[in-house]
């Protein structure tokens, strides 16, 4: 049997069993203690042996199981006994700490169920391993805080509240939940929470009190895709309700409606002008909505908040009452989010992210049967490869003064009594034999991390990479 099986440095190999699932492997460490570790003395004598059994890393697919023959040492100096320590062994279980790491790494890829099975031990001592790596991850990846945050939700199990980088197209967080505490504690202890500018978020009160709050400096800005959305909805609901009252003739008339209708008008192609304008026709309600839909859409081009108010003005005033029913959250929503939502047209900030979180929300709800929500939040924060990256170079530093050729050194002058008063007169510097050239000053980069890439994370979990 080679000594070097497996690949344990500290251990020689005594024997080697194995039957239908596991191997059994005899070991004992190469060194023995010299000292004592209570009183350093080295006057020590052997005092029996035990058999400890602890799991490693599966080899061949099958299951492995090391026998330690741990050796029991008296101390003559202070008739204090001890056991050998195990190097390689994991102190808080048994197990060897390249397997710990090893089932923390496919916990984030794979359910705790089947690495307990591969292993050999239970899907609760897999939770306490992922556990303990998650938290040696929360201490060595640290996130930049974001200038510009998006605080959304992702609904995995139920709806979690997602803290992001809006700049990096970024995922910085992920919370067990949307509450206000929730919010207000992971902002209270955000390292660099000051230099947080904006705050883009959707129309949900506890998003907004945290942040003013905690970050009252930030200017929070309802993000435009949920308020125009909201216009979309008010088309669906008076579209639904008039194929209610149809009969099954007329709703074939209507084929393609809703794809159409939700289409801005710019971008309708012949054949959907053509549908539209016999729609309306036929049902000039909604040919309203669909107007008030794309007249909502255009207060968003406006360039000022006052333009953007005069223009909803005049909007709410054109709604007819027989489908003002369907209009009234919009209403209700610009009235009670005014300035968040007016402070839009002078800081367009916006979750450009929310296209691909979209598509990851609906990757992640096929994916999270099976899975806690630990496991998936690590699996987005921390699976490798995800990470966004920036190199950064310092500031441009000018070289001292006393170094620049042809100017004078502060201090360095003379005053002369010149005609009835001083004169200050400043002396050219020494001629030198070869210009100073300054020793190009080397480039300190620092690397920082942005956070877990919507889109990479989306593709690798589309593959099955994670």
């Amino acid at each position: 049997m080679p000594a070097n099986i497996l690949n344990l440095s500290a251990y020689d190999v005594l024997g080697f069993e194995e039957n239908e699932h596991d191997y059994h492997i005899d070991v004992e460490t190469v060194k023995m203690p010299t000292s004592c570790p209570h009183c350093q003395s080295g006057n020590l004598v052997g005092f029996g042996r035990r058999e400890q059994t602890v799991k490693d890393l599966p080899m061949h697919g099958w299951r492995v199981g090391l026998y330690i023959n741990t050796r029991r040492f008296r101390c003559r100096a202070c008739a204090r006994t001890f056991y050998e320590a195990l190097p390689e062994i994991d102190e808080k279980r048994s197990m060897a700490k390249r397997l710990a790491q090893w089932m923390g790494k496919q916990a984030i890829k794979r359910t705790f169920a089947s690495i307990a099975e591969e292993v050999g031990c239970t899907e609760f001592t897999v939770r306490a391993v992922f556990n303990d790596y998650v938290n040696e991850l929360e201490k060595e990846i640290c996130f930049e805080t974001p200038k510009w945050m998006g605080i959304d939700e992702i609904h995995l199990i139920k709806p979690r509240g997602v803290i992001a980088n809006i700049q990096n197209n970024t995922i910085v967080e992920l919370l067990p939940n949307r509450n206000k505490e929730t919010v207000v504690r992971f902002l209270y202890y955000l390292e660099g929470k000051e230099r947080i500018q904006y705050v883009a978020m959707d129309m949900w009160t506890p998003y907004h009190d945290a942040c003013r709050a905690v970050i009252p400096q930030a200017v929070i800005v309802v993000d435009k895709f949920h308020v125009v959305r909201m216009a979309n909805d008010a088309l669906e609901r008076v579209r639904k309700s008039l194929r209610e009252s149809l009969t099954p003739k007329q709703r074939r008339g209507l084929m393609r409606d809703r794809l159409v209708l939700l289409k801005r008008e710019r971008d309708l192609n012949d054949k959907d002008r053509q549908d539209l304008d016999g729609w309306t026709k036929n049902y000039p309600e909604l040919g309203e909505a669909y107007r008030l839909k794309e007249q909502f859409f255009a207060i968003y081009d406006t360039g000022s908040p006052d333009e953007a108010q005069s223009r909803f003005i005049q909007w709410q005033k054109s709604i007819p009452p027989e489908i003002a029913h369907a209009f009234t959250d919009i209403e209700h929503a610009w009235g009670n989010w005014s300035i968040p939502i007016l402070n839009y047209f002078n800081h367009p900030v916006t979750n450009a992210y929310t296209e691909s979180l979209n598509s990851l929300i609906r990757v992640m709800n096929r994916l999270g049967r099976g899975y806690s929500f630990e496991a998936l939040r690590a699996k987005i924060l921390f699976a490798e490869g995800v990470h966004k990256h920036k190199l950064l170079q310092p500031e441009f530093e000018r070289k001292p003064a006393d170094k620049r050729q042809g100017e004078p050194v502060p201090g360095n002058f003379m005053y002369f009594w010149t005609e009835g008063s001083f004169a200050r007169i400043v002396p050219k510097p020494p001629p030198v034999s070869k210009p100073y050239i300054p020793k190009p000053a080397e480039k300190v980069e620092r690397e920082k991390n942005y956070g877990a890439d919507i889109s990479t994370l989306t593709r690798m979990i589309e593959n099955g990479e994670i």
